[in-house]
């Protein structure tokens, strides 16, 4: 059987447990990247129905609780819960980020500890990289991780951490040596946040919402195997992170795009040539994305080009439902928490401004920006 035929059974398969799960009501509605605190119970029930079933982590390693299969077949699956409208994991920090940094840098133990409960949801995680100070400039991090003994005492801060106030654990970043260059002097952690002296303070957006919190670290004692990779070594683990979380704008991503649009149009009253012309360009743009992640989606390189589309596309979408809606969505419609969560995701995962900075210096190689000199 050729690769393409296998793939081909598999999206049917997919689709059909999806139709299913749909039909019983066990399936919980997408909701992309972050897991909103009000389906927390419903994305909760979704992800044990698909491990009990072998549907979490397809392409994870059977002994991890996965399917064992590629990651070919785990695009099948994202593509195929976008065309359904469902979640595809209970939230990206945990099945891509976390568990795909344990997968690659883990030892043993780790791996047994924490793959197959964070399959089966025994383990939520959350982010625990940027800071008040530092939030572009991840390098710039002051969160400290100091050794003593067979623990680390860890200080300080953390903010726009998703889903924190929920989390069993969390992925974070500390400085564990201020004497080394500001790359090299980092470590990354997998942080119990039952631990003692961990603060936690969910933020109210505008949505009136709280998916982020702020998180305070005060002499937190971090047992010495909670280190993933090498001491000081955080900086690879994290860019690697990193790529995975900005080029999840998959085709999968683009199968929404294109359905919310559809649903857009099927409203659509009576509308001016400039908004045609708006839509037409967010739709062209949304088949561009698609095409470049089917041709390029695995070439890490294609990250952050994938995370500017994909976040600049949101923000214009639904600035323009929001312009199509008319008034009505500056109250309470369809549109309007679209277009009070949007401007959030052109700063979240990395903002568009740093995307574009790393598109222009590292892939380009056009001269690196003026970098202001200290007062």
């Amino acid at each position: 059987m050729s690769n393409s035929q296998a793939l081909d059974e598999f999206r049917d398969e997919a689709a059909l447990f999806i139709s299913q799960a749909v039909g019983s009501g066990d399936a919980c509605p997408a909701y992309g990247a972050i897991l909103p605190p009000g389906l927390y119970e419903k994305a909760m029930s979704w992800q044990r129905f698909c491990f009990d079933r072998g549907w979490a982590g397809v392409h994870w390693p059977r002994e991890h609780g996965g399917r064992g299969l590629t990651p070919e077949h785990n695009v099948v699956w994202h593509e195929e819960c976008a065309t359904a409208e469902v979640a595809p994991y209970l939230n990206l920090q945990g099945l891509v980020l976390a568990g795909e940094a344990i997968l690659r840098s883990g030892t043993p133990e780790q791996r047994e500890r924490f793959l197959r409960p964070t399959l089966r949801n025994d383990i939520l995680w959350c982010q625990l990289f940027s800071e008040p100070g530092a939030g572009s400039d991840l390098a710039g991090l002051q969160a400290s991780a100091v050794l003593d003994g067979d623990h680390f005492v860890l200080n300080g801060q953390k903010v726009w951490s998703s889903n924190a106030q929920l989390a069993q654990f969390g992925i974070l970043m500390a400085r564990t040596d201020f004497e080394l260059p500001k790359h090299k002097g980092i470590t990354f952690f997998l942080l119990d946040m039952a631990l003692d002296g961990i603060e936690v303070r969910p933020i109210k957006q505008m949505t009136g919402d709280s998916e982020f919190c702020e998180v305070f670290f005060s002499d937190v004692e971090v047992p010495s195997e909670a280190v993933l990779g090498d001491l000081n070594g955080g900086w690879a683990v994290a860019m690697a992170v990193l790529e995975d979380e900005r080029g999840g704008a998959g085709a999968s991503g683009v199968i929404s795009l294109r359905r919310r649009l559809e649903k857009m149009i099927r409203g659509l009253g009576e509308v001016n040539a400039l908004q045609l012309d708006e839509l037409a360009g967010i739709l062209n743009r949304g088949r561009a994305l698609q095409s470049l992640m089917e041709r390029k989606g695995g070439d890490p390189q294609v990250a952050p080009i994938a995370k500017l589309m994909n976040s600049e596309l949101g923000y214009d979408e639904a600035q323009l439902g929001s312009s199509l809606e008319g008034a009505q969505s500056m109250l309470t419609s369809a549109s309007t928490e679209s277009l009070l969560y949007s401007p959030g995701m052109r700063i979240a995962g990395g903002s568009s401004e740093i995307q574009r900075n790393i598109i222009g210096e590292r892939l380009l190689g056009l001269p690196r920006e003026p970098r202001g000199s200290p007062e």
